[in-house]
């Protein structure tokens, strides 16, 4: 069964269930990815329903019990995060693949954009301005992102280290961060074992984390003080860039400008060092 079919079969279920059972639907429909990464327990506890209600409601839309309907969510996230699904799906009719793309895009910028709260944006740069050490990490196409923040958080004068997958594993360098050290993580689609292991460890060893991912059902976020969510969605290679790219740009301006002359200053320092003929930045002039 795909999302489309499972999503279809709820709906047709939901006008004949009684109020708390389409409670429950309603909650499937609107959270897939959340509900499909939640306990049953988890589940129960934000809906203020029973175990047994759960497992009455998932016999009442087909399914053997809870743990059928929980692995058949799963199923339907990870179609949408499968390259060889997406790619095959969008081969049957790519007539309309770059405005479907551009489309897709303008979507993810502008979900990321209303999913952002101001308060957030101020709570992340007073994070940032206390932290002994801020540490980037990610994997995979995810560490794209986390190398972008790593990036601005230098060129800003701001201690920083970027953590990504190389000949030193992720839980061995999270290790060496500890209490006062803010770990910003950024974890798209597909999760990966080892980053919420790495997470948890900063976690238990005192550091803050700050998490960028697409939904509070992400494992990293169990560890998180602050949380933002971007959206993805793309016809191919599972996760796209774009909104978390975006959501980096908007927390590191904002930042900027905030430091003020801390920020000018690392800047007019980055400046003395562009002497070599051979770099040119346009943001400093030309050398000849």
């Amino acid at each position: 069964m795909n999302g489309a079919q499972l999503q279809a079969m709820l709906r047709d279920k939901l006008e004949k269930m009684p109020n708390k059972a389409r409670r429950v639907v309603e909650y499937l429909l609107s959270n897939t990815r959340e509900a499909a990464f939640l306990s049953i327990g988890e589940v129960a506890e934000k809906l203020d329903v029973s175990k047994a209600q759960l497992v009455r409601v998932s016999r009442m839309v087909g399914f053997e019990g809870y743990a059928h309907l929980k692995e058949t969510l799963q199923n339907t996230v990870l179609e949408h995060v499968n390259p060889t699904a997406l790619l095959s799906k969008i081969m049957k009719d790519r007539r309309d693949l770059p405005e479907e793309i551009l489309r897709m895009e303008h979507a993810n910028l502008e979900d990321t954009w209303n999913q952002l709260k101001p308060q957030n944006i101020v709570r992340f740069c007073e994070m940032v301005r206390q932290a002994e050490m801020v540490y980037c990490m990610g994997w995979g196409i995810s560490s794209l992102v986390a190398e972008s923040l790593y990036t601005r958080l230098i060129e800003m004068g701001i201690g920083s280290c970027l953590m990504k997958r190389g000949s030193v594993a992720l839980i061995e360098q999270a290790r060496t961060v500890g209490k006062g050290d803010l770990v910003i993580v950024c974890e798209l689609p597909s999760y990966v074992i080892e980053v919420t292991e790495s997470i948890e460890r900063a976690s238990s060893n005192g550091a803050s984390v700050v998490t960028l991912t697409d939904s509070p059902a992400a494992p990293v976020c169990r560890f998180s003080g602050l949380s933002f969510f971007v959206s993805e969605t793309s016809p191919t290679f599972g996760s796209s860039i774009i909104g978390p790219l975006f959501l980096v740009h908007i927390l590191t301006s904002v930042l900027c400008v905030n430091l003020g002359e801390e920020v000018q200053a690392a800047l007019q320092d980055q400046e003395m060092g562009l002497y070599d003929e051979r770099i040119y930045h346009p943001a400093y002039g030309l050398r000849y």
